[in-house]
């Protein structure tokens, strides 16, 4: 993570660009292998995909439902999230499978596009729940990028894509969630330990982890 990085603040256009980049990649997948698992989830490409759109769908209407005058709503906006079978992402949003993969990722940049209206329109001083702490229009555009790099690398495994984002855009948001990044690392692997995903020299793959979504003043 760069010195920078601390200081740059991420904003809706990173998060329309992260949404982009995406779905452009996820347009090259075979139509026939939305069903593989996603990388190491328990879950398919196809669910994973309505999983990450569910996330961006969710930070909108969270986000979208704060009172600037008053601190963080005490819960989620209780939207009826269920899943379609057993071990499955439980989600408010679902695509048809009658569109196919197509109609899959109209949902994933629809659900982004909400995401980044909000962040744009909203006070900079709101405040919404976040299950690791009540974060600000900046914190929710991090954390869609962040679903969004690692969801997709998630189903890149899967269904047998390439899949590297800008430094940039992992810089900005290691610096914005991730505070306790290795500061020399490289900001795509730095991103995936942080998550999770991958090792780091002489730092093993993690088995839990969280960001800090928390306004940075």
């Amino acid at each position: 993570m760069s010195a920078s990085a601390a200081l740059s603040p991420v904003t809706a256009d990173d998060l329309a660009e992260a949404v982009r980049l995406a779905a452009g990649v996820l347009a090259q997948a075979p139509p026939d292998a939305w069903e593989r698992p996603a990388g190491t989830l328990e879950w398919t490409c196809w669910e994973t995909a309505e999983h990450l759109a569910d996330d961006l769908f969710a930070y909108a209407a969270q986000l979208g439902a704060a009172e600037p005058s008053t601190p963080a709503e005490p819960g989620e906006v209780p939207f009826l999230w269920e899943s379609r079978r057993p071990g499955g992402p439980a989600n408010a949003v679902h695509a048809d499978r009658s569109a196919g993969p197509a109609g899959l990722l109209r949902v994933l940049r629809a659900s982004g596009a909400l995401l980044v209206a909000v962040v744009r329109t909203a006070p900079p001083e709101a405040l919404a729940h976040h299950v690791f702490g009540a974060s600000d229009p900046e914190g929710f555009a991090a954390m869609g990028v962040v679903e969004t790099l690692v969801h997709t690398h998630d189903m890149a495994e899967g269904l047998g894509l390439a899949w590297t984002p800008p430094a940039g855009l992992c810089d900005r948001v290691l610096g914005r969630l991730f505070p306790d990044v290795p500061a020399d690392a490289d900001p795509w692997p730095a991103l995936l330990w942080a998550t999770g995903r991958a090792e780091l020299p002489g730092r093993p793959r993690l088995s839990t982890w969280r960001w800090y979504g928390e306004p940075r003043r």
